[in-house]
């Protein structure tokens, strides 16, 4: 099968051997699959994973290896990470599998991701697609989920104001999940066009030029991934407010952390979520994902793809694996 893989250099096999599934496992034919910022990370060494890349999908289940047949032919997405299920591991009890320390996460960790024609995954992961739902809609799911988390682990108040920084993928994603359960939602960034994807779907917007930097808001969401962005949260979050980090920051940088102290500011690490809610939230067409393609190639052109996702005005960029 073909497949696009990373192993010191990112290239696209022809002759990669087709998965079979274990006991409990379905074999999936992928249909559509999202390119993640974390996949070109990878490249440059984040992890230090080698394998099939990718873990933003939707597929058709061909087969299952178990009694129970139910899923075969139905559409799915994937949860991205499964757990050891031992009977004392405390996280897989608690159904808290996405810090299991022995989980496998597709295309990132221990396991082959779904830039490929075929992928094998366990069924306890697999969730069908609502039948209203698109491919071009559904292979947001996991992204989607991410946002969604913020909801599942903060009551936000109806009442509180709540930021987002940053309108690359990340932020409009977050901006617009939050939308879609009706919070007062701001979404702070430096790129008009893209303001204006989430501005469309009733999104308030503002250039982050134009915000002032006084702390009145409830929630600030970070999803700039940058250092700056960190630092502004801090002055933009009210005392005793709650600062949520959605996006990764690294850097040398040295970074005075008293406002956190002197404003009692709760900060908040967010990553990934459940789909059910996600997927809850697409079949109530509540959001519209179309404006954040900024293209679709085929598996063929799968390394073009991965050129056109590092390009600045780049959201989403998909691989297509049916003809």
């Amino acid at each position: 099968m073909k497949a696009v893989v990373f192993d010191e250099t990112l290239k696209l096999d022809n002759n990669y051997e087709k998965p079979v599934p274990a006991k409990g496992e379905a074999l999936i034919k992928v249909k559509l699959a999202g390119i993640c910022n974390t996949d070109f990370e990878i490249t440059k060494g984040y992890m230090g994973y080698k394998g099939i890349l990718g873990h933003e999908f939707v597929g058709v289940v061909e087969d299952v290896n178990s009694d129970d047949k139910s899923l075969v032919g139905k559409r799915v997405v994937a949860e991205i990470s499964y757990g050891c299920h031992e009977p004392d591991c405390e996280w897989c009890n608690q159904g808290l599998v996405r810090h299991c320390p022995n989980r496998h996460t597709i295309g990132i960790w221990k396991k082959d991701g779904c830039f490929a024609e075929y992928i094998t995954l366990p069924t306890e992961i697999l969730f069908e697609v609502p039948e209203n739902v698109s491919d071009e809609q559904a292979v947001f799911v996991e992204p989607l989920a991410a946002a969604c988390e913020i909801v599942e682990q903060l009551h936000i108040q109806p009442i509180q104001k709540v930021l987002v920084q940053g309108d690359g993928k990340l932020g409009l994603t977050t901006a617009l999940a939050l939308n879609a359960y009706n919070y007062d939602v701001v979404l702070a960034g430096r790129h008009q066009n893209k303001l204006d994807i989430a501005k469309a779907q009733g999104v308030k917007t503002i250039l982050s030029q134009d915000l002032k930097k006084e702390p009145v808001y409830d929630v600030v969401v970070e999803a700039t991934g940058s250092i700056s962005g960190f630092e502004d949260a801090m002055v933009l979050t009210k005392p005793r407010g709650i600062l949520v980090l959605k996006s990764t920051v690294a850097g040398s940088k040295e970074i005075n952390l008293a406002p956190i102290v002197i404003n009692e500011i709760t900060v908040l690490g967010s990553r990934c979520g459940q789909f059910k809610p996600a997927l809850r939230l697409l079949e109530k067409e509540r959001i519209d994902f179309s404006p954040l393609i900024s293209g679709v190639y085929g598996i063929d052109n799968a390394i073009e793809a991965f050129e056109r996702n590092k390009e600045k005005d780049s959201l989403k960029v998909l691989i297509k694996f049916d003809k």
